[in-house]
């Protein structure tokens, strides 16, 4: 994650000048030996670009990365705000889940820390009034889309770093703070994620483990979530993420159908993708329901096509 003082650097740098370790640590108020290390990260990132001045100084900017694209689209437009003071790491999680109004218990549980954390990340929003508080639940306020698309930028960039140290070829299809759904495009990749600690095969690849067996074109995808159960229910919604096709959505009735997925239980999972309505559209057919619709999310399997799907599969 973009810590405090590498924020300070970036700000410091973000209208495009130049700068030494020296003159940042003058003004960000940050020891040379610690702008040091905070510069190394950044370069390893792809946020900075170094060059050598006289006297072999090293002189450093900002490269076009969507990251500093955000920061400098948020000063832009609210360049009044002394963002540096602001954006602690813990903010920055928290506001990833301030696009709708939520509640604080919600985003501690998928955050994987305590109320009163949520509380003290929210601490400085709230004190600049930037949260519009809807009863128990917060959000931020509609001007303030460009520090969700920031907070967005930051969390996707530490998945993709993290991802690429292993598998160069893997893009994020999908994360959030905790959490990330990749695909990898070669077959090296694909052994070095099922090697890795925490990485998953996840998607249509994941369903032979419940005794669906489907041909796969190209490599499987993989879900990063350290510590946490991958759920069937999480399967499906990886699934139809990744592709929603009518194919995807047919073997993911199938899954429902053989494990008997509760639709409470999957409609929970998929308020996190926005797949809510997908879902109930799925469960209609699934309760006997096959009429067609022409506002439906997701194109469904007729009668004859899921009857003979379930008969090919062996799902009763």
């Amino acid at each position: 994650m973009l810590t405090t003082a590498g924020l300070a650097v970036i700000d410091t740098l973000s209208g495009g000048r130049e700068a030494t370790p020296a003159e940042l640590a003058t003004e960000t108020e940050y020891s040379q030996n610690h702008i040091y290390e905070v510069l190394d990260a950044l370069l390893e990132a792809g946020l900075l670009t170094e060059t050598r001045g006289s006297k072999n100084r090293r002189i450093v900017q900002v490269t076009d990365h969507p990251v500093i694209e955000s920061y400098r689209n948020l000063r832009s437009k609210l360049g009044h705000v002394e963002w540096t003071e602001i954006l602690a790491p813990a903010t920055l999680r928290v506001c990833w889940y301030l696009d709708e109004p939520r509640r604080v218990a919600a985003i501690a549980d998928r955050l994987n820390i305590t109320r009163q954390g949520v509380h003290n990340a929210l601490s400085p929003l709230k004190n600049r009034a930037m949260l519009s508080p809807s009863g128990p639940e917060y959000a931020l306020t509609d001007d303030l889309s460009p520090l969700l698309t920031f907070a967005r930028e930051v969390v996707t960039h530490e998945h993709r770093s993290r991802v690429r140290e292993i598998a160069p070829s893997a893009t994020v299809e999908w994360c959030d703070p905790k959490r990330a759904l990749v695909r990898v495009q070669t077959s090296e990749d694909t052994t070095a994620l099922k090697s890795a600690a925490a990485w998953r095969i996840t998607g249509l690849a994941r369903f032979q483990e419940y005794g669906l067996q489907f041909f796969l074109a190209g490599e499987p995808a993989f879900w990063y979530a350290p510590d946490e159960d991958l759920t069937p229910s999480e399967v499906v919604c990886h699934t139809l993420v990744l592709d929603s096709g009518s194919r995807r959505v047919s073997y993911s009735m199938l899954l429902i159908e053989k494990l008997d997925i509760d639709q409470d239980t999957l409609t929970e999972a998929a308020t996190w993708y926005d797949l809510e309505t997908a879902v109930a559209a799925m469960y209609r057919p699934l309760r006997g329901e096959f009429e067609v619709a022409d506002d439906l999310p997701v194109f469904l399997p007729s009668e004859s096509e899921f009857t003979a799907l379930k008969e090919q599969y062996g799902v009763s």
